[in-house]
């Protein structure tokens, strides 16, 4: 069918700015918790600079239970503590309520690992010279790990792209529903053509960008 874009045009680029602003407060706020359970699932393993057997095996085992499953599952399943928290569980803020909670878990998951990479002699010439736990993560741990986090963080913004683009589903804004409303349900390809390259558009923006600012964290 044919579009009439000049009434598209409009739909869409409001569409996009609902994603952008969806995935940037959501990559904020998960960025900023994911780092803090990441930090804490590396400190407080055995052996660690934190070392503390129950924190480390609560948070391990709830990073466990929530990365695994389908964001479009884990969305309507958060739906009763979405309302209760933001008073809906529709539109954009519900969105990001449900998308931070999950991105928080997968961030913590990768800050984890890539602190697991860090040279242990690093960490034990920072406590030789007498720097506080605090100190070590804050000025050695995390810093020596910059550039794989970098990446990492790249590839939590191409997922969480991806999250924002299936809150259409339930009645978020952005892309998604663009895409399932003018596109998919009433059959114009050419609509859910041009979501799907603009979205690419972005995660090809998002790469490039975390690509770029890995190299420079490597030759710092």
């Amino acid at each position: 069918m044919n579009s009439d874009w000049s009434t598209l045009a409009p739909i869409l680029l409001e569409s996009l700015r609902e994603t952008l602003y969806m995935v940037s407060v959501t990559l904020l706020i998960s960025g900023a918790l994911g780092l803090l359970m990441g930090v804490l699932l590396y400190a407080t393993r055995r052996g660690n600079l934190l070392e503390n057997a129950a924190i480390f095996t609560v948070l391990n085992i709830a990073v466990n239970i929530v990365r695994p499953i389908p964001f479009i599952i884990f969305i309507t399943a958060v739906g009763p503590l979405t309302l209760m928290t933001i008073g809906t569980t529709i539109g954009n803020e519900a969105v990001i309520f449900a998308m931070s909670i999950m991105a928080s878990f997968i961030t913590a998951r990768i800050v984890e690992q890539n602190l697991v990479a860090t040279d242990p002699g690093v960490i034990e010439a920072a406590r030789a010279v007498g720097a506080s736990r605090l100190r070590i993560i804050l000025t050695v741990l995390i810093p020596e790990s910059l550039a794989p986090l970098v990446l990492g963080y790249t590839f939590l913004l191409i997922g969480i792209i991806d999250m924002s683009a299936l809150a259409g589903y339930i009645g978020g804004g952005g892309l998604g529903d663009f895409a399932i409303v003018y596109g998919y349900q009433r059959f114009n390809w050419e609509v859910t053509f041009v979501t799907v390259v603009v979205i690419v558009v972005l995660v090809q923006l998002a790469q490039v960008l975390g690509n770029w600012l890995a190299r420079k964290a490597l030759h710092r």
